[in-house]
């Protein structure tokens, strides 16, 4: 079983779920706890797709802990 790393942005009142090894797997929550619920959906649907397309499916890189707020 895979665990792909994520990156959490602060994005004004919603926070931004990305995984820098799937770019297809995107989502937002009102806070951090539901942007990983919704997460979990946005990474299955994405590797859907790869299994789909008959696409090699990327190792998850190592995890680093990195958090950021974007300005706007």
């Amino acid at each position: 079983m895979y665990a792909y790393p994520v990156e959490l942005t602060q994005d004004g009142d919603s926070v931004l779920l990305t995984f820098p090894d799937i770019p297809e797997a995107v989502t937002f929550g009102e806070d951090e706890t539901e942007a990983l619920l919704q997460g979990q959906d946005a990474l299955e649907t994405a590797l859907e797709m790869y299994v789909d397309d008959r696409r090699a499916i990327p190792a998850p890189s190592q995890a680093r802990l990195k958090r950021q707020r974007k300005e706007g």
